[in-house]
């Protein structure tokens, strides 16, 4: 039985790359007669790069830009021909931040590593989106690349509030004849009651009463460049950095989709007997873009059974099947709180049990 492992990471704990290790190992421990095939995926957020990397191979180049609170952070752009990838977590991300100052962290950092990555010689620049610390509608990115306005870019979203004019003149003139992809992990507006800042504002930090007045800044910040690119879908990625790279001509691609063709993951599935995916907290947000739905939507274009091990399960069986989605498995069911002190040993375990239902 040819088994294929695709999970994202579980935030916090493991990596897509020690998750795929930890699975397998489980599973060939109880069913050593099955042959696995461990492929890591990434959704754009956190592991983009060494994800793609370990598919593409190319040359990484590090570089230091600006943090979201202003300190300097280690980056890694990847080269692949004239081809740049780029993991914005890296510049902004909330292992950044911590969850501190979320009013004042900027994506600026993101745009010296978009220089970086055209200063290397790319034509054509991926971005990566996912895993962000900040709100500030990709403002700092833009003034990075030269924009200017009657407010502060570089001051998070509560520098934002009341501009009116922006100047993105520099900033486009900058990248003419590139090709800028954003690769992204859901589909939320900027704004309002689906944007970026009362959706995923509170697990950056944002307190219940600041939601209002980032979003308000945020809104601020469409009407002084282009409300209709504020309202599609991806915007609100990576706290409206979507937002920014749809200004600057960024098309918009599924984070998985770049990776998944990058690994061949259809193809791998095509030959597989049962696929397995994963990630920290399989929940209602696994439905937008998320790995898991991802994976499981090929698997059934290939007739293929897809089983989820996670380490929470949040989703009923109704909402489970209509993603593709067999069954699902979670660590903190059989292990508690093992589950974050011992990520890699309760995998494990928990895929040698599934190994057990669902071996030959």
């Amino acid at each position: 039985m040819l088994v294929l492992m695709a999970p994202d990471k579980f935030a916090g704990t493991l990596t897509s790359a020690q998750a795929a290790a930890a699975m397998a190992a489980g599973w060939l421990r109880r069913a050593p007669g099955d042959t696995v095939d461990a492929v890591p995926m990434s959704d754009g957020g956190p592991g983009f790069v060494d994800t793609l990397h370990a598919a593409l191979d190319g040359r990484l180049e590090a570089v230091t830009v600006r943090g979201p609170l202003g300190e300097p952070a280690p980056a890694t752009l990847l080269l692949v021909g004239h081809t740049a990838y780029v993991e914005t977590a890296q510049a902004c991300g909330l292992a950044l931040t911590g969850g501190r100052d979320a009013r004042h962290a900027t994506t600026y950092g993101v745009g010296e590593l978009l220089l970086a990555a055209l200063d290397a010689g790319a034509h054509e620049v991926v971005l990566g989106l996912g895993g962000s610390g900040t709100t500030d509608g990709g403002a700092g990115l833009l003034a990075a690349l030269g924009a200017s306005a009657d407010r502060d870019l570089t001051a998070g979203p509560a520098g934002l509030a009341g501009v009116t004019t922006v100047d993105l003149t520099q900033a486009r003139a900058r990248l003419a004849g590139v090709t800028l992809v954003a690769a992204s992990d859901v589909d939320n507006p900027l704004t309002g009651l689906f944007g970026a800042a009362k959706v995923f504002g509170p697990q950056k930090g944002l307190a219940d009463d600041e939601l209002p007045a980032v979003d308000g800044a945020l809104q601020d910040l469409a009407a002084a460049t282009d409300r209709k690119a504020a309202a599609e879908k991806g915007a609100g990625a990576a706290g409206g950095l979507g937002f920014a790279l749809a200004l600057l001509g960024a098309r918009r691609r599924s984070g998985l989709e770049v990776v998944a063709d990058a690994t061949g993951l259809a193809e791998r599935i095509a030959t597989a007997d049962l696929v397995v995916t994963g990630e920290g907290a399989f929940d209602v947000t696994s439905r937008g873009g998320k790995v898991p739905a991802g994976v499981a939507r090929l698997a059934g274009e290939q007739a293929r059974p897809c089983i989820v091990l996670a380490g929470r399960v949040e989703v009923g069986n109704r909402e489970m099947r209509a993603l593709g989605v067999e069954s699902a498995y979670a660590m903190v069911e059989r292990a508690g709180e093992r589950a974050l002190t011992e990520p890699v040993v309760v995998l494990e375990e928990l895929a040698a049990h599934v190994a057990g239902q669902w071996s030959r």
